[in-house]
């Protein structure tokens, strides 16, 4: 079972920091984290629409300037919200990376920042337009749909998206068919997000392919 170090380890060091993927990367098999446009147009890393959450600051991202976000200290940290091209840097090349998208129109840009490293990739997101869009422009790379619901037909949706990976939200394992139907169209599943150790071994005994989690120690059996 594959380890999906969730925004770098969430729960161990501050979410989508450069320092964050660049431990995580020591010991997970993939990385996951969030990027969007920010308002002087630069790709970069941050799981909000807003940085209230994450940092000292406030405002929409996508209505500050790169140098304007790099002002800002996230989480304590005495790091900034960092690019795209940052975090790339930051990983090993052996461990594989998975692009959340939270818009739709940074699919080209994302997808060549991608094709700069030599990591394996995957673009995932919960938006089908996203999803499309990245299918659109026809680059050797994988893609996964996210879902929390099962009235977002997780299997069908991936299916329809032309992916090679579903992602359901960890609770719709309490039904089978979101695990049994994948199997009988070649569909992986990752679940996310795993932050109990109990539950990472509910997952591992369901045979899911891979777990996001926060937390390394909830990991750290599967590494």
């Amino acid at each position: 079972m594959r380890v999906i170090a969730h925004r770098g380890f969430a729960a161990d060091a501050p979410e989508n920091t450069v320092s964050a993927i660049e431990r995580a990367s020591r010991v997970a098999d993939s990385i996951e984290f969030d990027v969007r446009r920010c308002g002087s147009g630069e790709l970069v890393v941050v799981h909000d629409e807003r940085i209230d959450r994450v940092t000292d600051g406030t405002g929409r991202v996508a209505d500050l300037s790169l140098s304007e976000l790099q002002s800002f200290d996230v989480l304590g940290s005495g790091e900034s919200i960092p690019t795209l091209d940052d975090v790339l840097a930051a990983i090993a090349t052996d461990v594989d990376i998975n692009v959340e998208l939270k818009e739709t129109a940074i699919a080209s840009d994302v997808l060549d920042a991608l094709g700069r490293v030599e990591n394996d990739c995957m673009v995932s997101s919960f938006s089908a337009d996203a999803l499309q869009a990245v299918r659109s422009h026809d680059r050797p790379v994988e893609t996964a749909y996210i879902s929390r619901w099962l009235r977002d037909q997780p299997v069908r949706r991936a299916i329809e998206l032309d992916c090679e990976y579903v992602h359901p939200r960890f609770t719709l394992l309490l039904y089978s068919r979101v695990l049994s139907r994948p199997r009988s169209v070649d569909l992986e599943v990752n679940v996310w997000t795993v932050n109990e150790p109990l539950l990472a071994r509910a997952m591992a005994w369901r045979g899911v392919d891979g777990i996001a989690t926060d937390a390394v120690e909830v990991a750290r059996p599967y590494l």
